[in-house]
């Protein structure tokens, strides 16, 4: 069944660990030599030494989670293509994925002739016992599933949860199973370090050093034969280093913003490098502080969309390493594509400054010389803000304040430690920041962590989301109504809302796309997710990446 049908709704059939593209980690590096060996594949990040083992997981900064090789050991229960959510979703451990009408409850069917790393028996057990452990151990579900019972039936397993999942189904879908005969002795799975890897995927951990993992593929895996033998997950000490190793064929795939890729990687092979920016529902967002001058004026907010130059940004702060965004909605495409309502299907984004200015002069606003003046007849400015070091994103923010000049506004650009910008943006002390919205299979997480009041907190308290302290009792309705009822009608209707509130307020401005981003090589292998055939995120970090493993098929 597709996230299309289910959204249609049939009662039936990814935080995700958060990208930023900026340069990456320094410490530490990273070499193995394996091009030589036609069955191996060199698997890159940029993020230094790795520090001490840890395979947990469940937890989020555990060096297998963080480079990635925990998705060749582990698997999840099915696969949704988060790149075209209007794809079947794929099932994978469980052989039939069953929702509730509500979607307060799924069965899972295990999967027959399924075995761990060590030989023993996969089973319904071990499904149970792995989302039990979310519903028990206080912390453990990060994603906050609100799993309210487990119960087991034979090879079938029913989860029950307090509120809807509807919008989160990629989330329960995707969590990796563990085996429930190594996992009940734990004393505490949040501090288990897991180093001696039981799991059910293509391959099994050989070696771990600081700088290096080596995986190596399993003869008894329920999917049949893999294609390549081994992985290498190596570490580089930061973008460029990577950059170098892709270019020299000493990497192979790579997860990574790269610079000027055409030049230092794409021509440096051209029949067998390529490059895949996916895009996925999320999105670089300008987030706009409503409470304070000048952005507590709508048609500011308003006047600042219409003269961010999107096409720049791809251009210019991405390199053109990504696609423009394009539709007034905010939701890229093509995975955005189908959730667009009828009334913003063909409007999409154009700078337009004679435009702005008479929206802000028609508001009260006057110009003194070149310099925009509010109705107080105070002279407009505003400071913009990312981390220092994030150079993609310095250059993204710099356009922006260039393009806020055309309409006689001073953007002062500051560009803080990332420690401090973190803080200051949860507190809501700064003007305006370039930030990013979580990745989900529907537009919800978007729209939510944008202009959600569930996520409101006054100034000087933390919040998750909504930066920009945005209050509108509307659109948090229309977001609860979409993630809650039953109803084809009302859901559709509730997102039309959401979707016309977000043009009409401009609670903050979408800047650009926020893809996976893919390097890789077909000189070994090919097979890989691409433009043509978008079956699965290109990302060997996500929970879905022991299915790109399966479909690689060696060069002959």
């Amino acid at each position: 069944m597709s996230f299309a049908r289910q959204l249609k709704g049939v009662a039936a059939i990814v935080a995700a660990t958060a990208m930023t593209f900026s340069v990456a980690a320094c410490g530490g590096s990273g070499s193995q030599s394996s091009t030589d060996d036609a069955t191996s594949i060199t698997i890159a990040k940029p993020d230094g030494a790795l520090g001490s083992e840890n395979d947990n997981p469940f937890i989020a900064d555990s060096s297998a989670v963080k480079m990635g090789y925990i998705n060749g050991v582990y698997e999840p229960l099915g696969v949704v293509d988060l790149v075209d959510p209007s794809r079947d979703v794929k099932p994978w451990l469980a052989s039939k994925i069953e929702w509730s009408e509500d979607y307060k409850s799924v069965t899972f069917t295990a999967r027959d002739g399924v075995t761990w790393s060590d030989g023993k028996k996969f089973s319904a057990d071990d499904i149970a016992y792995t989302f039990k452990m979310f519903m028990d151990v206080p912390g453990l579900d990060v994603q906050n599933l609100g799993i309210t019972g487990v119960q087991e039936d034979g090879s079938t397993v029913t989860l029950n949860f307090k509120e809807s999942m509807y919008t989160k189904q990629d989330k329960v879908l995707h969590k990796l199973i563990v085996p429930k005969h190594i996992w009940e002795g734990v004393k505490d799975p949040k501090t288990f370090k897991n180093e001696d890897m039981v799991g059910t995927g293509p391959y099994a951990k050989k070696q771990y050093t600081s700088e290096s993992v080596v995986l190596t593929a399993r003869k008894d895996y329920w999917g049949g034969e893999v294609a390549a033998k081994t992985l290498y997950f190596v570490s580089y000490n930061d973008n460029t280093a990577l950059a170098n190793a892709m270019a020299n064929g000493d990497a192979d795939w790579a997860q990574a913003f790269i610079p000027s890729v055409k030049k230092t990687f794409l021509d440096k092979d051209k029949e067998h490098n390529h490059f895949y920016a996916a895009d996925v529902l999320n999105a670089d967002v300008l987030f706009l502080n409503t409470t304070q001058k000048p952005f507590n004026d709508v048609t500011f907010r308003k006047a600042l969309n219409m003269v961010v130059d999107r096409e720049q940004h791809s251009k210019i702060a991405r390199e053109g390493a990504i696609p423009v965004l394009t539709s007034v909605t905010g939701l890229p495409s093509p995975s955005g594509d189908e959730f667009i309502a009828d009334a913003y299907k063909d409007k999409d984004y154009k700078v337009d400054v004679a435009g702005a200015k008479k929206l802000l002069t028609d508001a009260g606003y006057t110009y003194q010389g070149d310099t925009l003046m509010d109705p107080e007849g105070n002279a407009v400015t505003f400071q913009i803000s990312v981390p220092q070091g994030w150079t993609d994103y310095v250059t993204g923010i710099s356009l922006i304040a260039d393009s806020a000049s055309k309409i006689g506004v001073k953007a002062n650009v500051k560009t803080p430690d990332a420690d401090s910008w973190t803080e200051d943006l949860a507190n809501g002390k700064f003007g305006a920041a370039l930030h990013w919205t979580d990745t989900a299979a529907t537009p919800y997480d978007y729209y939510s962590d944008i202009m959600d009041g569930r996520w409101y907190k006054k100034i000087g308290e933390s919040a998750q989301y909504n930066f920009g302290r945005y209050q509108n009792d509307a659109a948090t309705a229309a977001l609860d109504t979409y993630a809650t009822t039953t109803d084809d009608a009302s859901r559709t209707a509730a997102l039309n809302e959401i979707e016309k509130i977000f043009v009409d307020d401009v609670p903050a401005i979408p800047v650009g796309t926020r893809p996976f981003f893919s390097a890789y090589n077909t000189r070994k292998f090919t097979g890989w997710p691409d433009e043509k055939d978008p079956y699965v995120v290109p990302d060997f970090t996500q929970p879905t990446a022991s299915y790109i493993y399966t479909q690689l098929k060696a060069v002959k």
